[in-house]
């Protein structure tokens, strides 16, 4: 964090002080919302939900604990006992503050990172690239919406020289207001999927809201769009940037000739780039793993590091954010493959498929929870899916369904039909339990185990005791 006074911060998000002893109190770390990470800084009790779907901050029970961790002053938009910096809105205040920090950053390069599936371990193997070229600050984890993007903004300093930003969309002008914050040079697209298209209404909407990043890029920037995406490729149009296509096409600047699976399912390519061509040995588990990286090629290189390099650091990443195609091998030879993260249609067929590639003709076990945000598509992405699991040879396929509202337990009965229509051996339970019951009662050494699904039906947690060995 730019060391600011509360004086100084408040002039900036446009608020007063309320209880604060000393105003030029220096604030020396970034802004958190976690109460016992607020020394030296601000804490942001950013909670509340209004009718609109803005969020107001309010100095509720968490605020005393984080001024007890030291946390100058609590950003609200309701004063209490606590030293405060009062506004009108609490989010558009960390808005501002993030945008000041921005202006601040004079030798800083920002990276904006979207797309509907894969863009989180596409921010994570940018910022490893761009790591070997200096100091380097990224989005945590999937922290990519009106407020992670700020507070991760606030937390570089005057010696960051990459600001590598993932920005998410829950409608459309989000990414516009984020790219205004963040005045990126540098916009990469990743994909242009069914994620969230039951709130735009169609991959087109989609593909609107996601091509913002692109349109606020400035002429001296740099847009790394996937070629292989018609609705991505159809971005450069709208652009004053120059313009880096990536991909398998032959026309693609930055691209992968020759991909192939090896027997851990790892993606092997030539990477081939106008200044020269050097073997890549990714480490991460699915070939859909190929496109992010490069992305991320794209991306240092325009930073200034060579093709060579460049692959050698590829074949470096060893993992990204958790939840995501961690692979994991336990004692009695199963492997569990850790992929609870996200469940877009896109996102699960690549799953599937590196499944099948890793197993190398071993039995394979998927674990499944229906997918969310797909409004009239529903149903044929279920189905789209259960036919994919058939089609590959899965061994077995458990659906766990059970959930609110009704039309998600609905959504998990299409995937179970879907899947034994086409003959694969599937089994719908009605919730995580219930699927680890199953697990036990078919599970052999050496079998494979995809478990995808969200945090919401507890996935995560079904994918942790089973690489702990308790399931």
């Amino acid at each position: 964090m730019i060391p600011m006074s509360l004086q100084d911060v408040a002039s900036v998000v446009g608020g007063r002080l309320h209880n604060v002893p000393c105003p030029r109190a220096l604030i020396t770390a970034p802004p958190t919302v976690d109460p016992e990470e607020s020394s030296k800084g601000l804490f942001v009790p950013l909670a509340v939900e209004r009718p609109d779907g803005s969020l107001a901050a309010d100095s509720h029970p968490f605020a005393a604990l984080a001024v007890r961790s030291g946390a100058l002053a609590v950003l609200t938009e309701r004063p209490a006992e606590e030293p405060a910096i009062v506004v009108p809105d609490a989010r558009a205040a960390l808005g501002a503050l993030a945008a000041y920090v921005v202006g601040r950053l004079d030798n800083t390069m920002v990276i904006g990172v979207t797309g509907s599936s894969g863009k989180t371990s596409t921010k994570d193997m940018t910022a490893h690239l761009l790591g070997h070229a200096g100091p380097t600050v990224a989005t945590a984890g999937n922290r990519n919406d009106r407020i992670g993007l700020p507070l991760t903004i606030t937390s570089t300093d005057p010696a960051t020289k990459y600001l590598v930003l993932e920005m998410g969309h829950g409608g459309p002008g989000d990414i516009r207001y984020l790219a205004e914050i963040a005045r990126p040079t540098v916009g990469a697209v990743l994909n242009v999927g069914t994620a969230h298209i039951g709130r735009f209404g169609s991959k087109q909407a989609v593909a609107r809201s996601k091509g913002e990043l692109i349109e606020s890029l400035p002429a001296d920037g740099l847009a790394v769009l996937n070629a292989d995406d018609p609705l991505v490729r159809g971005m450069a149009d709208h652009t004053e940037a120059r313009v880096v296509l990536v991909g398998r096409a032959p026309d693609a600047e930055v691209r992968a000739e020759g991909v192939r699976l090896d027997e851990f399912g790892h993606a092997h390519f030539t990477l081939c780039t106008p200044e020269g061509a050097a073997p890549v040995a990714l480490q991460l588990t699915g070939e859909h793993f190929v496109t992010n990286a490069l992305i991320g090629a794209a991306i240092a290189r325009h930073a200034g590091l060579s093709v060579d390099r460049i692959a050698t650091a590829l074949g470096d990443v060893k993992g990204v954010s958790p939840g995501r195609m961690e692979v994991f091998e336990r004692p009695d030879g199963v492997i569990v493959i850790d992929d609870a993260f996200n469940t877009t249609p896109e996102a699960v067929q690549a799953s599937l498929k590196a499944l099948v590639a890793m197993a190398n003709g071993r039995d394979t076990i998927a674990v499944l929870g229906p997918m969310h945000n797909l409004g009239d598509a529903a149903r044929e992405a279920h189905f789209d899916i259960g036919r994919l699991v058939a089609e590959l040879g899965i061994t077995a396929l458990i659906v766990v369904g059970g959930q609110e509202p009704p039309w998600l337990d609905e959504a998990a009965r299409w995937l179970d039909q879907a899947a034994r229509s086409h003959g694969a051996d599937s089994v719908l339970v009605p919730g995580r339990h219930d699927a680890r019951a199953v697990l036990e009662s078919v599970l052999e050494p050496r079998d494979v185990v995809l478990i995808k699904g969200t945090g919401r039906i507890g996935l995560r947690q079904l994918a942790k005791d089973l690489r702990n060995g308790t399931t």
